[in-house]
């Protein structure tokens, strides 16, 4: 059955599907790839720790080249939109191509975006985990 839950969701429901089949949760390959990024990150130092950080951080707050394409290119449109109106609408039903193709890279973009984005918070979190541990294990 499809969901509009999320993928927080989907994720629960084959954690939960899992465990009702009999199988080990921490040999799924979500709970994997984190333990692949937890390992890698904690083999290295403090200070290599917080470079990277900082990093994701920029990852994570910054706009990026997606989101400025997105509420640029209508403008560029716009400009332009006497010579495109010409060219588009003259070839028939060319402007429904265009239309199409233009809605399909702007979709397409902006889910990459928000995947990175999440990407970002992911490893940010893995990296505060480690820090605050060596932290208490320090004090």
């Amino acid at each position: 059955m499809y969901s509009f839950r999320g993928d927080a969701w989907k994720f629960y429901v084959k954690l939960r599907n899992a465990e009702q089949d009999g199988n080990d949760v921490r040999l799924l390959n979500e709970i994997v790839e984190m333990a692949e990024i937890e390992a890698y990150y904690q083999s290295l130092d403090n200070d290599t720790l917080n470079k990277i950080r900082y990093r994701m951080l920029k990852e994570k707050g910054g706009s990026g080249i997606i989101p400025i394409a997105v509420s640029s290119i209508p403008w560029v449109f716009f400009i332009v939109s006497k010579q495109l109106h010409e060219t588009i609408f003259k070839e028939g039903y060319l402007w429904v191509v265009f239309i199409c193709v233009y809605i399909t890279i702007i979709f397409i973009s902006v889910i990459l975006h928000f995947r990175e984005n999440a990407w970002a918070v992911v490893h940010t979190e893995i990296i505060n985990d480690i820090l605050q541990k060596r932290e208490k294990q320090n004090e």
